[in-house]
């Protein structure tokens, strides 16, 4: 379980996955938006194992929520700008990654 907060200031955005799309290397994923403020874009991507596009949506109210079949899947976020550049702008989440029990 990790909480991310990324805040963006005025003339520059904030990228949430520095890496792109991207797998963690887990079974599942979990995001869960717990909150945004004044924030423009912040886009979930869904891609399929080659890269094409499979779905594009964004996490607008506290407990939207998306889970991630990693093995499958890869995912990402684009990044986020402050919609007023004069007021505090972010986007948090918490991430929750699970991985199936290794047979005994």
């Amino acid at each position: 379980m990790h909480q991310f907060r990324i805040e963006a200031i005025a003339g520059q955005a904030a990228r949430p996955t520095p890496e792109g799309a991207h797998r963690d290397g887990v079974d599942w994923v979990c995001v869960m938006l717990v909150n945004r403020c004044n924030v423009s874009s912040g886009i979930t991507h869904i891609y399929d194992s080659n890269g094409g596009s499979l779905r594009q949506f964004t996490l607008i109210e506290p407990l939207d929520t998306v889970f991630v079949d990693d093995a499958r899947v890869r995912h990402g976020v684009t990044p986020i700008e402050p919609l007023d550049p004069g007021t505090k702008a972010f986007r948090d989440v918490l991430i929750l990654t699970y991985r199936r029990p290794l047979e005994q």
